[in-house]
């Protein structure tokens, strides 16, 4: 048996996969995520306690944009571009490809806010530092996101199989419904280097063909 060129298996396999609801928060678990992650914001200027601002503004990121966790980590302050007509993080994503991302006047001023309360805090917000750091002013690691994110979604009673890739999966979903599906946009901001990757969002919106399982003989 003639065996197909492994750049066909490859493409099969990359492309052989959904995202089913489990992957997703429902709209009631983010609106709990965000209200408990607001909690932890005050508790943290109440303390003093500058990493629970940063696990409210991780939270506020994840859910607003989408990015990879990695992204995340890396973004710096001269990547976010919050004027007051413009809104956008630009940067280089994965493959090394130039990323840009728009946001909404919400999340602008939320960023707004996070910045403020870095300069409260003592910690430098030129160009080149960091916008997610630690304590020392270094930037943060990918393990320590994800460690933070676990931390939240437990205080928040959310279910454990959640991770910080789920917000990604959630913002994604969400995005394609607001735009009347528009694929070419979710793609371009998520950086998907194929249409066909943001096409497996569109198994978590078949809400309205399920409706319909429900009166097929009726």
């Amino acid at each position: 048996m003639k065996r197909e060129p492994n750049s066909k298996k490859a493409l099969k396999k990359k492309y052989y996969w959904i995202i089913d609801e489990s992957k997703c928060l429902s709209i009631r678990e983010v609106a709990k995520l965000q209200q408990y992650s607001n909690q932890i914001r005050i508790k943290g200027l109440d303390s003093k306690r500058f990493s629970l601002i940063r696990r409210w503004f991780m939270i506020e990121l994840g859910i607003r944009t989408g990015l990879r966790v990695k992204e995340m980590a890396s973004l710096k302050h001269k990547n976010m571009l919050i004027d007051d007509s413009r809104s956008s993080f630009t940067f280089i994503g994965k493959g090394n490809k130039p990323r840009l991302v728009w946001i909404n006047s919400e999340f602008r001023q939320l960023c707004h806010q996070y910045i403020s309360y870095k300069k409260m805090f003592g910690y430098d917000i030129s160009g080149d530092t960091p916008l997610l750091n630690n304590l020392k002013g270094k930037r943060i690691s990918r393990r320590a996101l994800q460690k933070d994110f676990k931390t939240m979604t437990k205080g928040t009673g959310l279910p454990s199989r959640y991770h910080i890739h789920n917000l990604r999966h959630t913002y994604a979903t969400y995005l394609l419904k607001a735009s009347n599906h528009n694929y070419r946009f979710v793609q371009r901001q998520l950086g998907h280097s194929s249409i066909r990757t943001t096409q497996v969002y569109a198994s978590v919106l078949e809400s309205e063909g399920r409706k319909a399982l429900e009166n097929i003989y009726r």
